[in-house]
């Protein structure tokens, strides 16, 4: 049975978002007969027309209108409704990313249907859409399917796999006609950020209060850049000071999933086990034997993590340098 799709694609920092590119995957697995359209908005679509349509896109709608250059919630929603109202999709599928969460639930209500959020599999079973997603801190997972309307989910990032499916897609430019905006953004400030984005990311070492500083950071940043990875944190080092909020992992922080996590000076509060517990392989270093991270930790390790984490750094150049 084929299936009309359309995925919100996203570009950070002049890339595709990975999450934009897993949802691309899943679409065109979902999608049989069907059309998946990819929707672009803001920015010039031929630098990311070919990725688009490696991972199979058949339309590649591209949102013209110079109130989308700079993402706000009531442009990209009249954009995102219009554009859906015209392709009329079986699904809609976007990231559960920081514009994700904001617009999905907005576009859903214009458009009269239900979301799911914050899914972490998605499956075709007996002609319905199945959709999974954690609750309760991710202690326990939920299957949601919709009895009637417009399938429309957001995907956690790092959880589907990318399969290449090339398509010839075509581009269309697509005609926004932006309404009345109760806010518009006039300049951008952010701080400088460099690296891998904490919520995308294959590798991430995590320091707690155990890192007892902002300098204790530094060596936690060296073993991230030999796996080419990022640095997180826990909400008590965030608090005491040691590093930025924007690197914050946890019920009130990002959720993660990333293939490995190294859990650096962390006790396992169980707010910060809700935002990383999912990740595939969890490697724990404290001085405590009783720490809760030990039970959900893959490998642990008992030691001072001022000791063990530059001796990982070491054995992981000699490794990678082979």
């Amino acid at each position: 049975m084929g299936r009309n799709i359309l995925v919100l694609c996203e570009v950070k920092n002049g890339k595709l978002r990975n999450v934009s590119l897993e949802a691309l995957s899943v679409a065109r697995r979902l999608a049989g007969d069907g059309e998946v359209h990819a929707a672009l908005f803001g920015v010039d679509p031929a630098p990311f027309a070919d990725t688009i349509a490696q991972y199979g896109a058949d339309k590649l709608h591209a949102g013209e209108a110079a109130e989308l250059s700079v993402y706000t919630t009531d442009a990209y929603v009249q954009a995102f409704v219009r554009l859906a109202d015209k392709v009329r999709p079986d699904v809609i599928l976007m990231g559960h990313t920081g514009i994700g969460k904001d617009l999905a639930p907005r576009a859903a209500a214009r458009l009269g249907t239900g979301l799911v959020s914050d899914c972490t599999a998605v499956e075709a079973l007996d002609g319905q859409i199945v959709l999974t997603r954690p609750i309760y801190a991710g202690k326990a997972f939920q299957k949601r399917t919709f009895k009637r309307g417009t399938v429309f989910a957001t995907l956690r990032p790092n959880n589907f796999e990318l399969r290449e499916s090339p398509a010839p897609t075509e581009v269309v430019p697509f005609s926004a006609e932006i309404g009345h905006l109760r806010t518009i953004v006039r300049e951008v400030v952010q701080k400088a950020a460099g690296g891998v984005d904490l919520s995308e990311a294959k590798v991430i070492v995590s320091g707690g209060r155990g890192v007892k500083s902002a300098d204790g950071f530094n060596i936690l940043r060296e073993l991230a850049d030999v796996l080419g990875g990022a640095v997180g944190a826990t909400r008590g080092a965030c608090d005491a000071g040691y590093c930025d909020y924007s690197m914050q992992i946890g019920q009130t922080g990002k959720v993660v999933t990333p293939d490995l996590y190294i859990a650096c000076g962390i006790s396992g509060a169980i707010q910060h086990l809700a935002g990383m517990s999912n990740s595939k392989v969890i490697v724990a270093i404290n001085t405590d034997p009783e720490a809760p991270i030990f039970q959900v930790a893959d490998y642990g390790i008992v030691g001072d993590l001022f000791q063990v984490v530059p001796l990982l750094t070491e054995e992981f150049k000699k490794v990678l340098e082979r």
